[in-house]
């Protein structure tokens, strides 16, 4: 969760400023599945492995730790990825409205409270993850990753 090149708690990788081609992503089907990103050299395409080894190191974790980290950040990537399905599906009913006849209000409410349900939910699975590595951490790990956010190597 905390990395090089770290994933902003909502929205996917990209600050609200950035496009999918920014430099902190490299495409529309790029994206990283992490909650923070390091402030590091630029590789393709993260995935969950590169962020944790990162973590492990800098934070010193041993196996056990390491192992739940990898849980977190897969329950994280899973709700945002449920989060991306549902988006599509709803850019996906926006379009077809103007297919049709007539505007359809009704189903362009129904599409955008699916987005807002999904992005509240992202939220909460963000807090839960942030919950479930400050109980994971011990007081030194913490300060270390306090320190890492700080400065500025890592991002949320």
């Amino acid at each position: 969760m905390w990395f090089p090149r770290w994933a902003f708690a909502l929205g996917g990788c990209c600050p609200p400023h950035a496009s999918p081609r920014s430099s902190h992503c490299h495409g529309p089907d790029d994206h990283h599945d992490h909650l923070f990103h390091s402030r590091g050299g630029g590789s393709r395409g993260f995935g969950v492995r590169r962020p944790l080894r990162f973590m492990a190191r800098s934070l010193g974790l041993d196996e056990r730790q390491t192992a739940e980290l990898a849980a977190i950040l897969d329950d994280l990537k899973n709700q945002r990825d449920q989060a991306r399905v549902d988006d599509k599906k709803a850019v996906s009913v926006f379009a077809d409205v103007f297919t049709s006849e007539s505007f359809d209000r009704e189903r362009i409410d129904q599409a955008t409270d699916v987005r807002a349900k999904s992005a509240t939910e992202v939220e909460a699975a963000v807090a839960r993850a942030l919950a479930r590595t400050f109980e994971l951490l011990d007081a030194n790990q913490r300060q270390q990753l306090a320190f890492m956010l700080r400065s500025g190597a890592l991002t949320i």
